[in-house]
């Protein structure tokens, strides 16, 4: 018994929403529905801010790649998740585990930075908006969106590379739907305290910056808003900020609870519910909330619509005079 606990682990089984059996038809149901929606909204805003002139702007380039970084995150997490609801054996190996858990912390690391940019974009439209072009040139949008796919490698690189000190050779099984990086510390034969503080140091010095600067950036929005003497341009620059600012507040208040609380080795059962806020929600709900609330895109998808109709009625047309 001794000799068989002491096995090294190169696989692992995940137990998540394993406790009701009974829930694994609807809850499949519910998690591919919440799949489909985030792809198809995700990729049609993408499609439609890379097909419309007008949305090649510096705002609709960073929330372009919000909604590529939102699919990449539901493609990392929900077809495993899903396959696994009719899978009788739940297996992943050390090796899928480490590949999962780098692309998802690479995406959500640049979801971080890019809120961060959109922050910073919104300050200058609205608080500078006569030095709009200068300080938002075509050079550091490329610049900050490159910089923010940079900063999630570099930051999942170093958390993976960690990993390989540990050694699992106790339970194999990770109480999660996904290979999240604190199940496997949880694990671990070895003491994860240098892995845990690394974690706790990196990540919060990233949500510190990248909300710091939100919250700077929308002091000085209010602040700017408030001086506004027209009660029209208020409701205008609110409305722009609004969206914003629920995605931020959904998306942060998610990854703080995760990966910022004190005992992050304790409380696993608590993980659930905030991963699925952070991985399957949230990349839900943007492309709606961006969208919905943004009049210059509903303007788009509605001249687009209109196209597509008035094509089809000349069709119908031309095929009924032939």
């Amino acid at each position: 018994m001794a000799k068989e606990n002491h096995t090294i682990k190169s696989e692992f089984i995940l137990t998540g929403f394993t406790d009701h059996p009974e829930m694994k038809t609807l809850l499949f149901v519910v998690f591919l529905t919440i799949f489909l929606i985030t792809m198809v909204g995700n990729l049609g805003l993408m499609i439609l801010i890379s097909k419309e002139h007008r949305l090649h702007t510096p705002m609709y380039t960073f929330l372009g790649n919000l909604a590529l970084v939102d699919s990449c995150c539901a493609c990392a997490v929900t077809p495993k998740l899903l396959s696994n609801f009719f899978s009788k054996n739940r297996m992943i190996s050390l090796y899928e585990c480490m590949a999962q858990f780098y692309f998802l912390c690479t995406v959500e690391t640049a979801d971080c930075f890019l809120l961060a940019a959109m922050a910073y974009d919104r300050y200058v439209a609205i608080c500078k908006p006569l030095q709009y072009h200068t300080m938002m040139s075509k050079k550091l949008c490329v610049q900050m969106t490159a910089g923010a796919y940079t900063a999630g490698n570099l930051h999942s690189m170093i958390h993976v590379g960690l990993l390989f000190r540990l050694t699992f050779c106790g339970s194999n099984h990770i109480n999660h739907f996904y290979c999240d990086i604190l199940p496997l510390y949880r694990l671990s034969c070895v003491d994860p305290y240098v892995n845990e503080l690394v974690l706790f140091i990196f990540s919060g010095s990233i949500q510190v910056f990248t909300i710091g600067s939100v919250l700077i950036s929308y002091l000085y929005i209010l602040s700017t808003i408030f001086k506004m003497k027209s009660k029209k341009g208020r409701v205008k620059a609110f409305s722009t900020c609004a969206s914003h600012f629920l995605s931020v507040s959904l998306f942060y208040g998610s990854l703080f609870f995760m990966y910022i609380r004190p005992n992050l080795l304790e409380e696993g059962d608590k993980d659930i519910p905030a991963a699925i806020l952070f991985t399957e929600v949230v990349p839900l709900l943007n492309p709606f909330i961006y969208s919905l609330r943004n009049k210059e895109v509903i303007t788009v998808l509605r001249k687009i619509l209109k196209k597509e109709k008035s094509q089809k009625t000349l069709k119908q047309m031309t095929s009924t005079i032939a």
